[in-house]
């Protein structure tokens, strides 16, 4: 099917898509925020700037478009099995990404899309890799999961993890810093 908008037209159009404060993301906001979690917004400096960070407990959460970030897209190259995300040619030749029910690939312009998806999907694998290696959770919730039907189910969950999370972070002894025994001074004898 061809695009029903000359070039100008679609360029204006796709500049005008927003990467904060989209929907879904002021709902998981609004949700978290009534729940009692305080965050930090779209921080500088963290990896792949997450949409929420809550430093109390060393998570942060990403509220991904399901079809910027090509959710359950299948990546395989042609004529071979199923291939992972991460080995593909560099001018994506041989590449194709397979629709899922979310993530509809356009045929318009198609190689370019899957350079794109794919792309952002490698960017946010290595991210998340950052965050898990420096010991922090990292969850992500998909705009799919938070149509009416089941948006509040994907956010009572959401609520449980965080609350895990919180209670198994109460469970891990602090350390303290401990002065050796032949520093410190008698007091009395």
């Amino acid at each position: 099917m061809a695009d029903k908008l000359t070039p100008q037209q679609r360029h204006k159009c796709m500049s005008r898509i927003k990467g904060r404060d989209t929907k879904p993301e002021m709902l998981v906001r609004r949700w978290l925020w009534h729940d009692g979690w305080r965050y930090r917004l779209c921080v500088k400096g963290f990896p792949g700037r997450p949409d929420l960070v809550i430093r109390r407990i060393k998570t942060v959460i990403f509220v991904n478009g399901c079809f910027w970030h090509g959710h359950n897209v299948v990546s395989e190259r042609v004529g071979e099995s199923p291939a992972k995300v991460h080995e593909f040619d560099a001018d994506m030749t041989s590449f194709e990404l397979t629709d899922s029910g979310c993530c509809k690939i356009p045929h318009t312009n198609r190689a370019f899309w899957i350079r794109k998806i794919t792309t952002n999907r490698l960017r946010d694998y290595r991210n998340y890799s950052v965050y898990i290696q420096a010991g922090w959770r990292v969850l992500v919730v998909w705009e799919c999961m938070l149509k009416p039907k089941t948006r509040t189910d994907t956010l009572r969950a959401l609520s449980h993890r965080l609350n895990t999370i919180f209670l198994e972070s109460l469970k891990k002894p602090k350390e303290y810093a401990f002065e050796r025994e032949d520093a410190c001074g008698m007091v009395a004898e």
